[in-house]
C-alpha cells in the first residue's frame, strides 16, 4: 500500500524583535491638555485686537459688541483733520532712512570685528554691549546739545542719526556673527582668483548675509517706526512729527477720541504687519543663522 506523503510546511520565518518604540511624554499627553492651554493663550492674544478693530469701525456714540454698521469715518478724520497723513510720511522717511544708514554703518563694523584682530577687541565688544543698558532718555540732554550746535533740532535728520546711534551696538554684533558664519577659505578662494577684498566680500559674502540684513534691518525699521522719545524731544512742528507723537496728540487731559485713537493705532501697526508677513521667512533663517555654526 502506497501512502501519499504530505508535503512539509513550509518552515516559519520569524522576523527579529524589533525593539519597542518608547513613547515620548508629549505622545502621553492628552490632546485637550495641549489645545486648551493654546486656544486660551490665543484668546488672550486676539481680543485687544479685537477691541481696537471694533473702536476703529464702530459709529461713534454705539455700545454694540458687533461692528454694524461699519463706519470709516474715524479712519477720514484721523488722516484728513489729525494730518496722519504727514505723520505717516515722516515715519516712513526716518525707518527708511534708519534701515539703510544702521545696516551700511553695521555692516561695515561688523566685518571689521568678525576679520580683524586688533588692540582691545574685546573691550571694544563688551562696550558695545553695555551700551545697551544705557536708557535712551539719560542721554536727551546731550544729544539735544550737540544737534542743536550742528542746527538740526526740528529736522528729521537729527532723529534718524539718534536712532541709527542706539541701534547700531547691536547691529554690529548680530552682523560680526553672520560673516564668523561665513568660511573664510571661501574669501582666500576669491583672493586667489584675481579678487580684492572688497570685491570678494561683494561677490562671496554679501549675498550669503541676506537673512542677517533682514533681521538687523527689520528691527532697526520697527524700533525707528515706533519710537517716541527721540521725535518728541527734536521736532517742534507739527509737519514734522512721526506716528507716535501723533498717536498721543489725540489723547487729551480731558478727554480721548477712542475712536480716532483707535484707527490712528491700526494705521501705525498695519504697515509693520505688512512688512513682516513679507519677510519672515528671511526673518527665522536669519536667527537660525545666528544660531548655528557655519
Amino acid at each position: 500500500m502506497i501512502t501519499e506523503i504530505a508535503p512539509a510546511a513550509p518552515p516559519v520565518v520569524t522576523e527579529p524583535a524589533r525593539p519597542g518604540k518608547r513613547r515620548r511624554a508629549w505622545d502621553e499627553v492628552p490632546r485637550w491638555q495641549i489645545y486648551l492651554p493654546l486656544g486660551v493663550y490665543l484668546l488672550f492674544t486676539l481680543v485687544p485686537f479685537y477691541w481696537i478693530l471694533l473702536f476703529a469701525v464702530r459709529p461713534a456714540g454705539s455700545t454694540s459688541l458687533v461692528p454694524w454698521p461699519v463706519t470709516f469715518d474715524h479712519f477720514r478724520k484721523v488722516w484728513t483733520e489729525r494730518s496722519f497723513g504727514t505723520y505717516f510720511t515722516n515715519s516712513v522717511y526716518v525707518g527708511i532712512a534708519t534701515l539703510v544708514l544702521t545696516t551700511l554703518v553695521a555692516l561695515a563694523g561688523g566685518y571689521a570685528l568678525a576679520r580683524f584682530d586688533f588692540r582691545l577687541k574685546r573691550g571694544f565688544m563688551l562696550a558695545l554691549l553695555c551700551s545697551q543698558f544705557v536708557p535712551g532718555a539719560l542721554l536727551l540732554v546731550p544729544l539735544f546739545q550737540i544737534f542743536a550746535n550742528l542746527r538740526m533740532i526740528n529736522s528729521l535728520g537729527s532723529v534718524v542719526l539718534a536712532e541709527t546711534v542706539f541701534q547700531l551696538p547691536l547691529s554690529m554684533i548680530l552682523i560680526s556673527g553672520f560673516i564668523r558664519n561665513v568660511p573664510y577659505s571661501l574669501e582666500e578662494a576669491a583672493w586667489v582668483d584675481g579678487c580684492n577684498r572688497l570685491t570678494a566680500f561683494r561677490i562671496v559674502v554679501l549675498p550669503l548675509l541676506r537673512p542677517g540684513l533682514v533681521a538687523v534691518g527689520s528691527f532697526a525699521f520697527v524700533h525707528a517706526w515706533n519710537h517716541f522719545l527721540f521725535a518728541l524731544m527734536f521736532l517742534s512742528d507739527q509737519s514734522k512729527q512721526t506716528i507716535p507723537v501723533g498717536l498721543n496728540t489725540l489723547m487729551s487731559a480731558d478727554s480721548v477720541d477712542l475712536g480716532a485713537l483707535a484707527a490712528g493705532g491700526i494705521i501705525a501697526a498695519v504697515p509693520v504687519v505688512i512688512v513682516f508677513a513679507f519677510i519672515q521667512k528671511w526673518l527665522i533663517t536669519g536667527f537660525s543663522a545666528g544660531a548655528v555654526k557655519g
